[in-house]
């Protein structure tokens, strides 16, 4: 309960200061607003570089594998079970 008071106070105390000092909001504002989008833009930038980046090595991943390495992989894990298999019964 306490907080429920509180917080009425507090909003209606923000409220009133509001409306006393809204101009120097008003200059808060205009002065906040155009460093948070530039800000907010860089970090878009980045994010969307480091995206892109990854993209690229997935693709370059992707198109760098060819059909002979895949098999050789699959002979050498069924080579490893058939060990795996002779050392259980060992």
């Amino acid at each position: 309960m306490k907080a429920l008071i509180g917080g009425a106070v507090v909003s209606a105390l923000g409220i009133v200061l509001l409306v006393i000092w809204w101009e120097e909001f008003l200059m808060i504002i205009s002065g906040i607003l155009p460093v948070s989008l530039v800000l907010g833009g860089g970090l878009a930038i980045y994010l969307g570089f480091d995206e892109l980046k990854e993209n690229w090595n997935k693709e370059n991943i992707l198109s760098g594998s060819s059909g002979s390495e895949v098999e050789k992989y699959k002979h050498e894990i069924d080579e490893l079970k058939k060990e795996i298999e002779s050392l259980k019964k060992g």
